[in-house]
């Protein structure tokens, strides 16, 4: 089993070296799904052999495990179904974490009027998360014919609003890329711009403008094709570009949530945390072991929220407080000491290709030296399970 060790936090290194033999481990796995469990709807070679390790004789976990992908297009159950299908056991909806899953934590914008967008059931996303009040991108259509000017052969110079009791726009939120991206661009800047009521133009445009919520920042992902493809970060660029042309001023996203934020990695370990307990195990979970195939989303993402970890080890007073101001509510502090990542390299990365993706989102720049280094490069996901099977002594 060839292994490449990169970077370990030394405090780390030492908890790990005292660690015993257990019956419960005191250790959880978060698992990114494409390129490490799938490629497209290609399961991974190693996936199901390697699984039933992680199987009691009672045929469910017996170690914390916790699924976290950058997909948004899904609900958790829909996701779950597939990942039980995929790997050959169970696997409950409670122990995924999609892109959007964190929004549930910003109560603060539940109630207010929003569009949202994306693809798949996202009505029914949105309601699951607490929304509600929804607008998609075809409901503004319909009310501001004038503004869905891309096709020709669909323009129709009817301003609106169509219906004169079509509500103001109070938020935008991103659940992943939609189909077409030209119609959903114009009309987000012209909300942008018009403080949520695209049917004209002030003489001065509003900034701040209203709050925009982004789900996913994978500029690229893989699936069955041949070459990685764009993701929801992709749209993003183009949205921000596009709103600093023409205004001059940067889009501010009041969150970016799904990988690399530290939201989701603080949502994720709360999740890790209730499946423990739901397997029977009633200590904490000190250490997490993140599993990923992108250095700028699954790797930097753990490594952020490991420093992230380190900081509020040495001082309490850190612990909820950034993470606090984000959602605006006290939340109970992070419960693991360490969060540990493993890129695997049957995905995006490649450790000898030329090919290499450096992306990383703007609100996350500049990068801190070491944040996009794994601690361990592993070939495939199997690998990965045996190497935390090897740190924490424990099988």
């Amino acid at each position: 089993m060839a292994i490449m060790k990169i970077l370990l936090r030394p405090d780390i290194a030492r908890f790990a070296s005292v660690r015993h033999l257990s019956s419960k481990p005191k250790f959880g796995l978060l698992f990114d799904i494409d390129g490490v469990i799938v490629r497209g709807k290609k399961v991974l070679p190693p996936v199901p052999e390697s699984f039933k390790r992680l199987q009691g004789k009672d045929g469910k976990f017996r170690v914390p495990t916790v699924f976290v992908t950058n997909s948004g297009n899904a609900l958790r159950s829909q996701k779950a179904a597939d990942l039980s299908k995929w790997i050959g056991f169970e696997i409950k909806e409670s122990q995924v974490v999609m892109a959007h899953s964190p929004l549930r934590l910003f109560q603060q914008f539940t109630n207010k009027q929003v569009l949202i967008s994306g693809q798949g059931p996202i009505r029914e996303i949105a309601q699951e998360l607490g929304f509600q009040k929804t607008v998609v991108i075809e409901d503004l259509v319909k009310n501001y014919p004038s503004l869905d000017y891309v096709n020709m052969k669909k323009r129709n110079p009817q301003c609106g609003p169509i219906d004169p009791n079509f509500p103001k726009i109070e938020g935008i939120v991103l659940f992943s890329e939609p189909i077409s991206w030209e119609t959903p661009l114009q009309l987000m800047v012209d909300l942008l711009m018009t403080n949520g009521v695209p049917a004209g133009l002030s003489n001065d445009i509003p900034y701040p403008h209203i709050p925009v919520l982004a789900c996913n920042m994978d500029l690229l992902w893989v699936s069955e094709a041949p070459i990685p493809r764009y993701g929801h970060g992709a749209f993003l660029v183009c949205l921000e570009s596009l709103y600093k042309k023409i205004t001059g001023k940067d889009l501010t996203y009041t969150a970016l949530i799904g990988k690399p934020s530290q939201i989701t990695y603080y949502h994720a370990n709360h999740v890790l945390r209730e499946h423990a307990k739901s397997i029977g195990i009633d200590h904490n979970v000190d250490t997490i072991y993140a599993i990923g195939d992108n250095i700028n989303t699954d790797i930097f993402g753990a490594n952020l929220y490991d420093k992230y970890l380190s900081y509020c080890s040495k001082d309490e007073a850190l612990k909820p407080q950034k993470l606090q101001k984000l959602l605006g509510r006290d939340i109970e502090p992070p419960s693991a000491k360490a969060c540990i990542s493993i890129l695997v390299e049957t995905g995006v990365h490649r450790r000898d290709s030329d090919f290499i993706a450096e992306h990383c989102p703007r609100d996350f720049l500049p990068i801190e030296d070491g944040l996009c280094k794994p601690a361990f490069v592993v070939k495939d996901v199997g690998e990965a399970i045996n190497l935390a099977f090897k740190e924490e002594k424990f099988d």
